[in-house]
C-alpha cells in the first residue's frame, strides 16, 4: 500500500482533528489528499518533534482529538515519546508512522524497521497497549477508525512502498505562515487568543 492512499482514506475520516506531521515527501501528499485539513495541519521541521508536538497539543486541549503523522525515522529518532505517551496516555492522541523502511528525503537510505525493528512491539512494552502494524489499505482503515473514537491512545504503524512520483498540489506557503494559519485555527475553533495583535505600529 502507499502512503497516499493511506492518508485519502484517514482524511475522509477527519473533521474537526488537529494534525501534527513532518516535512518531506509527505507534505505535498498530505495537502492534496486532506485539502478541508489545510488550516488544522501543523507542519513540523525537526526530525523526532512530530509526536512530542502533537501530545504537548492533546495535554492542551484534552477535549480535542490529535492526530500525529511521523515516520519511522522521526520516530527512531525520539523513541523517548514512546516511553512518555506510555506513562501519560493520553486518551486523545492517534499516531500513524509512516513506515517505508528508509530515509526518503535524504534518497533513501534505510532506518533500522529495514533491518526488523518493530516501532509497534516497542510502542507495545513502553506501555501502549494498542500499537499495531498495518500492512494493507483494508486494516489501516479499520485500526484508524478504532483510533479516532474518543477512547483512549492508540498508535498505526503503516507499512507503505517508497512514494511513487504522481500529480500533487503544491503546498507554496512556508513554515512561519503554516505557523500562523494552525495557531489561528486553533484560535478561532476554540475561542481562545494564543497569539494577540502585534504591539508595533
Amino acid at each position: 500500500m502507499t502512503r497516499f492512499e493511506c492518508m485519502e482514506a484517514l482524511a475522509a475520516r477527519l473533521t474537526g482533528e488537529l494534525v501534527v506531521l513532518s516535512l518531506g515527501g509527505s507534505v505535498d501528499e498530505w495537502y492534496t489528499a486532506a485539502p478541508h485539513m489545510r488550516d488544522a495541519s501543523l507542519f513540523q521541521q525537526q526530525l523526532g518533534c512530530v509526536t512530542a508536538q502533537a501530545f504537548g497539543l492533546a495535554l492542551g486541549l484534552p477535549h480535542r482529538r490529535v492526530v500525529a503523522l511521523d515516520t519511522d525515522g522521526g520516530m527512531l529518532f525520539n523513541l523517548g515519546i514512546l516511553a512518555t505517551l506510555g506513562v501519560e496516555r493520553p486518551d486523545n492522541l492517534l499516531v500513524v508512522v509512516w513506515d517505508n523502511e528508509c530515509y526518503e528525503s535524504i534518497g533513501g537510505p534505510p532506518t533500522h524497521t529495514a533491518s526488523g525493528v518493530d516501532l509497534a512491539a516497542i510502542a507495545r512494552g513502553a506501555g501502549i497497549r494498542n500499537a499495531h502494524t498495518a500492512a494493507t489499505l483494508e486494516d489501516f482503515t479499520t485500526l484508524c477508525e478504532s483510533g479516532l473514537a474518543p477512547d483512549g491512545l492508540y498508535l498505526v504503524v503503516a507499512k507503505v512502498e517508497r512514494s511513487v512520483r504522481r500529480e500533487l498540489r503544491r503546498k507554496h506557503s512556508d513554515g512561519r505562515e503554516d505557523k500562523y494559519r494552525f495557531v489561528r485555527h486553533v484560535e478561532a475553533t476554540e475561542g481562545i487568543v494564543i497569539m494577540g495583535p502585534s504591539e508595533h505600529n
